[in-house]
C-alpha cells in the first residue's frame, strides 16, 4: 500500500477519534466547523464557509470540463444522546455523542479531500465537497443549497454507515432507498382530581393510554399493505402526584412514510383517530403535526454508477439486492437529489459485536474499517484510481 494513501486514511481516522470525543449538536458545530477548515487549509484546499457551520470545498476548480463535475458530502452533527462506551475516545461532551456515525462520515471525506488533492491534476472535472451541519432535523441540506452548494454541480453523492448490514454491503437501489419522516404531538386535555373520585374527573391519562392502542390500526388497518409506513408513539408525559388524576398528557411520535400521499393520508388518520378516542373517555384533545425529511429517491443511472463502482472495488457480492427498500430511516439527502441527479447508499458496518449497536443508540460507536473502502468509493467516482490493497 503507498505511504500517501496510508498517511490519508491514517490521519483521517485520527480525526474521527478527535471529533468522536467534542461531539456538537446541529448548529452548534463551532469546534467541528474549525478543525474541518484547519486541515482543508494545511491540504491547501481552497474552502469557503456555507450555511453557517457548513463548510464547501472545491478542487480542481481549474480543470477542464471533459467531465461532470460532482459532488460529495459528509454530515457533521451529533446526537443528544450520553455515551454508554468506554473507549479512550468516548465523548467529553455530557448527553452528547456520534451516536449515528457522523464523526466518520466527515474522517472518510477528509480522507478523499486528501488523496484527491494528491491527484488533482488528474480530474477530469471539479469536484465539490460538502460538510454539512444539522443532519439530525436540522434541514441543515436545505440551508446548504441555499446558500449556494450546489452551484455549478451537475450530480451528488453520499453515505451513510448501517450497522443493520454485514460490513461492506452496499445497498442503493434504483429508486427509495430511505423514507421520509414527520413528528406528531398530541395533547389530551381532560379534568384532573382526587384519585379517590375518578367520576367527578375526565382522566386524560386513561384516554391518552387508548389513543396509543387505537393508533396502532392506523398502520395495519387503514392504509394498503403495499404502502410501507410507521407510526410510532414515542413519549407519554403526564406527570402528576401518586394521588391525583392531571389535567393533561402529552404525547409525541414519529411517523415514516415513502411519499406525500401517504404523508397527508397518515397524519389525517393519526388526527381522526385521536379526536374520536378522546371524545369517547369524555376528553378532548389537539394533534400536530410537523413535517421533516421527504423520501430519499435516487435517480437509477447515478445509483448504477455507485453499484458499478463499488463492485470493481469489492466484487457483485458486496452489493445488497435483496433488503427492502426504503429503509424507514430518513435522511435530509432527500433535499439535494430533490434539486440534482445522484444516489446516496446505505453500507454495512457490522463486522462484529463491536459494531453492531444501531445508530442513535448509546453504545454506538463508527467502524474505522469504513474509511478507506469508502474514501476509494468516493476517489473512483472523481475518476482518480486507489491503490489495490487498500481492504
Amino acid at each position: 500500500m503507498s505511504s500517501a494513501w496510508q498517511n490519508a486514511i491514517s490521519a483521517a481516522q485520527q480525526l474521527r477519534r478527535e471529533l468522536h470525543q467534542y461531539p456538537e449538536l446541529g448548529w452548534q458545530e463551532q469546534r467541528t466547523a474549525e478543525r474541518i477548515r484547519r486541515q482543508l487549509t494545511e491540504l491547501d484546499i481552497p474552502w469557503q464557509p456555507c450555511a453557517d457551520t457548513g463548510t464547501v470545498a472545491r478542487l480542481g476548480q481549474d480543470q477542464g470540463s471533459s467531465g461532470r463535475h460532482i459532488a460529495l458530502r459528509g454530515d457533521i452533527d451529533a446526537l443528544p444522546i450520553h455515551e454508554q462506551n468506554d473507549h479512550p475516545w468516548r465523548s467529553r461532551h455530557e448527553g452528547c455523542m456520534h451516536a449515528c456515525g457522523h464523526d466518520g462520515h466527515t474522517a472518510t471525506l477528509m480522507a478523499a479531500a486528501h488523496w484527491l488533492k494528491l491527484h488533482e491534476a488528474q480530474l477530469s472535472a471539479p469536484v465539490s465537497l460538502l460538510f454539512q451541519p444539522a443532519e439530525e432535523g436540522g434541514h441543515g441540506a436545505r440551508e446548504m443549497i441555499a446558500d449556494g452548494a450546489l452551484e455549478g454541480v451537475d450530480a451528488i453523492y453520499g453515505w451513510h454507515n448501517w450497522p443493520a448490514l454485514p460490513f461492506g454491503m452496499m445497498l442503493c437501489p434504483d429508486h427509495a432507498v430511505m423514507s421520509g419522516n414527520g413528528t406528531f404531538e398530541i395533547i389530551v386535555t381532560g379534568r384532573g382530581g382526587h384519585a379517590s373520585q375518578p367520576e367527578q374527573c375526565a382522566d386524560p391519562v386513561l384516554a391518552a393510554s387508548a389513543i396509543i392502542l387505537n393508533l396502532q390500526q392506523v398502520v395495519s388497518r387503514r392504509l394498503p399493505p403495499q404502502k410501507a409506513a410507521v407510526v410510532s408513539v414515542t413519549s407519554i408525559d403526564a406527570r402528576s402526584g401518586e394521588t391525583v388524576i392531571p389535567q393533561s398528557a402529552r404525547l409525541a411520535g414519529s411517523i415514516r412514510i415513502p411519499d406525500d400521499d401517504t404523508r397527508s393520508r397518515v397524519n389525517a388518520l393519526i388526527t381522526e383517530v385521536c379526536q374520536h378516542s378522546a371524545a369517547s373517555y369524555g376528553v378532548s384533545c389537539e394533534v400536530q403535526h410537523k413535517h421533516r425529511y421527504n423520501a430519499t429517491i435516487n435517480h437509477a443511472h447515478h445509483a448504477g454508477i455507485a453499484r458499478e463502482h463499488w463492485a470493481q472495488l469489492w466484487g457483485s457480492a458486496a452489493l445488497d439486492r435483496t433488503s427492502d427498500t426504503p429503509i424507514m430511516a430518513s435522511e435530509d439527502f432527500s433535499y439535494y437529489l430533490q434539486k440534482i441527479p445522484g444516489a446516496f447508499a446505505l453500507i454495512g458496518s457490522d463486522d462484529g459485536p463491536d459494531h453492531r449497536a444501531p445508530c442513535h443508540n448509546a453504545s454506538y460507536d463508527f467502524n474505522d474499517r469504513l474509511i478507506p473502502r469508502v474514501t476509494a468509493y468516493f476517489s473512483r467516482l472523481a475518476g482518480i484510481a486507489v491503490p489495490a490493497d487498500i481492504a
